[in-house]
């Protein structure tokens, strides 16, 4: 085996025993298995791997490169998964109507975000269905939480540019619900796109959902089935005031250290949600959140 047959690759879906990864330099996905000896490696999309080529339809991973990071939750019956790899930013896409945002799912995924360490952005899509200042008042809420906020339109390539600035030299992962144009949004970037998923046999199979990749120079923008799982994980509600940035300083001034912000006498966050310090729709997330059990 020489270097020259070694190949570097993103992966952006995962099987059981295999992945469909995008090679460097390329844009049609291929379907790479892992070697029998490394059959216990779990990958997840945003991993680097080496691989190479058997023969015209085989190709194997020979590496798994470390890993910079990884976004990884804790499932119903308390195990942990690596949800992607190497991703230092959660862009979030919402559509501004057709269908209308979701702060409560817009919040938990900053939050989620928060919780990892990795930056957030927030992708405003659909512009031509509302008036302008639905856009900036969207804007204005999120943009002193150190949020960026960007709207798109697709078809007609309005915001795309700086959307293309955004993304260049970030390893960025997609999040967002079915209908918001993310589909649009990969189609005018020209990334790359598969339909289908891996067997347990590590077979590609036809099927409805797609995995896409967008490489730009210095970092990548991804978007893999199931991406949407992402949900927080249980925490007391002091940690999860903390993931709610704006929550921090007014915590600090609450009569009681344990305040939940939720009905306790002289919580100073609600105080400030009162004095519009805090966005009423932000607080309305955390309410929802802390009374889940989040």
């Amino acid at each position: 085996m020489t270097d020259a047959q070694v190949r570097r690759a993103i992966v952006i879906a995962v099987g059981r025993n295999a992945a469909w990864a995008v090679i460097d330099g390329e844009r049609e996905p291929i379907l790479a298995v892992l070697r029998k000896n490394d059959r216990r490696t779990v990958l997840a999309p945003g991993d680097i791997v080496e691989t190479l080529q058997l023969d015209a339809e085989r190709v194997v991973i020979e590496r798994v490169t470390p890993r910079a990071s990884a976004l990884v939750r804790r499932t119903s019956a308390g195990r942990t998964k690596t949800m992607a790899a190497n991703i230092d930013v959660i862009a979030v896409v919402a559509a501004l109507a057709d269908p209308p945002p979701s702060f409560a799912l817009i919040d938990q995924l900053i939050a989620f975000a928060v919780q990892h360490g990795v930056g957030a952005a927030l992708v405003l899509t659909k512009p031509d269905l509302v008036p302008p200042e639905k856009a900036a008042a969207i804007t204005a809420i999120y943009a002193p939480l150190d949020v960026t906020t960007l709207t798109v339109a697709p078809r007609t390539g309005g915001g795309i540019d700086a959307l293309r600035a955004f993304l260049r030299g970030r390893r960025t992962l997609f999040v967002g619900n079915s209908g918001v144009g993310k589909s649009s949004i990969f189609r005018v970037l020209g990334g790359t796109a598969v339909v289908g998923e891996v067997s347990a046999a590590g077979r590609g199979r036809q099927t409805t959902t797609s995995a896409r990749l967008f490489q730009t120079e210095g970092g990548f923008l991804i978007d893999s089935p199931g991406i949407g799982e992402f949900v927080l994980d249980p925490v007391p509600p002091a940690e999860l005031a903390r993931l709610f940035v704006e929550f921090r300083e007014p915590a600090t001034r609450c009569r009681f250290g344990d305040c939940r912000h939720l009905a306790e006498p002289d919580c100073a966050v609600r105080e400030a949600v009162d004095a519009g310090a805090i966005a009423p729709s932000r607080y309305a997330s955390y309410r929802l959140i802390a009374l889940a059990g989040g």
